[in-house]
């Protein structure tokens, strides 16, 4: 099938991120489908979350309604088969021997884009975006801007396809990543992505805060609320 243009495939965790993602990608493209993944991960809360989210957007902005087409949720559980992480297992958060955080999942991000283009490839999609993100990327080498761009160049030559992988946040951080949010579908789309969004490690959707649901201890917590913090401050 040949790939269509004007079509995308968004990574939709459910995250704040990959949210705004979906925006991005409706605010460019006719026709937009999204795509996640269950892979016995901690906070699996969030696929629930994104569910809601897909809801409340089409409610909320009827002139994104039309153009979001089919959702797509594929388990690759297997990921937690092979070694235990902070992000598949009920254990602390902390820092490897090796410098990275033990809530990196090894191949994880390689694993999702490369089913992501198969689907793209059967969809005639061309265009697949993820929220991956070297500003506050945590450690992660598959977040990385080279990693990508790596990829990009294997998909297209082991597909024999020309697809276009997009990282709107690759040189944002959270402060910048709410402020693009407010700039496709203002104070709306904010309010959105800050109830319904889950970023929280544990899984908690038990305490509220300005910026949303959490633990509110998590690095991904600290993360999203340092972030909400600077931007509330440069909107006043």
């Amino acid at each position: 099938m040949a790939l269509q243009d004007d079509h995308a495939l968004v990574l939709l965790s459910g995250g704040q991120d990959s949210l705004t993602c979906l925006a991005w990608a409706l605010a460019r493209y006719a026709h937009v489908e999204s795509i996640a993944f269950r892979y016995g991960q901690r906070h699996a809360v969030e696929l629930d979350c994104r569910v809601r989210a897909l809801s409340a957007l089409r409610r909320g902005f009827p002139e994104w309604a039309p153009r979001l087409g089919q959702d797509h949720l594929l388990d690759v559980s297997a990921l937690a088969e092979l070694g235990e992480t902070a992000m598949t297992e009920d254990v602390a958060i902390r820092m490897n021997d090796d410098g990275l955080p033990n809530t990196f999942v090894p191949g994880r991000n390689l694993l999702f884009l490369t089913y992501a283009a198969a689907l793209a490839y059967r969809r005639g999609i061309r265009h697949i975006v993820t929220g991956v993100c070297e500003t506050d990327f945590s450690g992660y080498p598959d977040c990385r801007d080279d990693t990508i761009k790596a990829l990009q160049v294997a998909l297209n030559l082991g597909t024999d396809r020309r697809f276009v992988l997009h990282t709107p946040l690759m040189w944002r951080d959270k402060a910048d990543t709410w402020r693009l949010a407010e700039s496709l579908g203002g104070e709306a789309l904010v309010d959105l992505i800050r109830e319904e969004s889950h970023s929280c490690y544990l899984g908690d959707r038990s305490r509220h805060h300005a910026w949303g649901y959490g633990c509110g201890e998590c690095p991904a917590c600290e993360l999203r609320a340092g972030g909400w913090a600077r931007y509330r401050e440069g909107a006043t």
